[in-house]
């Protein structure tokens, strides 16, 4: 019997509790293509791979001939990896949150400086 991997996919997103908003928002798609996912029996295995990391979901398991467990494993590494950037980005943030409030306050000075000016004339 030929597999329906549409179908699969779907089965695994379901039992997960995963809906399809949320799907289509983790994968940058539409809900519609989503849904055609679900309809295709030979489904691309570069989407199931991709909906694998959205969901961070082996799909190695349901699929072994398309995927081995090696394939999935970057999923489960690149949290990690993802967790350290956010800290890094935040501290970031703040140093760009400081250089602008800094630029305002400069902005503000020659302002006052110029309307200073203008009342001696």
């Amino acid at each position: 019997m030929d597999l329906h991997y549409g179908q699969i996919v779907e089965r695994v997103i379901r039992r997960n509790g995963y809906s399809i908003s949320e799907l289509s928002r983790l994968t940058h798609v539409n809900r519609r293509s989503v849904y055609n996912w679900f309809n295709q029996q030979h489904l691309k295995p570069e989407i199931i791979f991709r909906i694998g990391c959205a969901l961070k979901h082996d799909f190695s398991v349901e699929f072994p001939h398309l995927f081995s467990k090696e394939d999935f494993k970057s999923i489960y590494d690149t949290s990690d990896a993802e967790k350290s950037q956010e800290a890094a980005g935040n501290s970031g943030n703040d140093s760009w949150k400081d250089k602008y409030i800094h630029l305002l306050e400069q902005y503000n000075n020659l302002l006052l400086n110029h309307l200073k000016k203008n009342r001696e004339l």
